[in-house]
């Protein structure tokens, strides 16, 4: 069993989990949303991040621009969630925005996890 494979799979299914666990729910609905998961999923997206860093393979390259776009998105999301609610309200249509950027990083987390399912699968024994 190699010990970096689990640590960075441990991580790339962790960031879609707590992505999903974010993105679940009424889009419009503030309640339905914590900022904490939020906040625990760009953690998790960056850690994952950086430890895709190091691989020099073609399949590296694409989980680490994967990567990359879901943390923009989330960290986006985060900005715009943060900016609403210290100069204004926050209202549905603001939550739909930070939820719909949360969707596009799950997708590029779901992509993610795929490939690195997909390579794990392919390679021998």
């Amino acid at each position: 069993m190699n010990l970096d494979k689990v640590i960075s799979g441990f991580f790339i299914i962790l960031a879609m989990t707590l992505n999903f666990g974010f993105f679940y729910g009424d889009i419009q609905s503030i309640e339905s949303h914590s900022k904490y998961e939020l906040f625990a999923a760009i953690i998790i997206n960056l850690i994952a991040t950086i430890l895709k860093l190091g691989d020099k393979t073609q399949l590296g390259s694409v989980l680490l621009a994967t990567s990359l776009v879901a943390d923009i998105q989330l960290i986006t999301a985060a900005i715009i969630w943060t900016v609403v609610a210290y100069s204004s309200t926050m209202d549905s249509s603001v939550m739909s925005v930070v939820v719909s950027l949360s969707g596009g990083a799950l997708l590029a987390n779901i992509t993610s996890v795929a490939l690195y399912v997909g390579d794990t699968l392919k390679s021998k024994r």
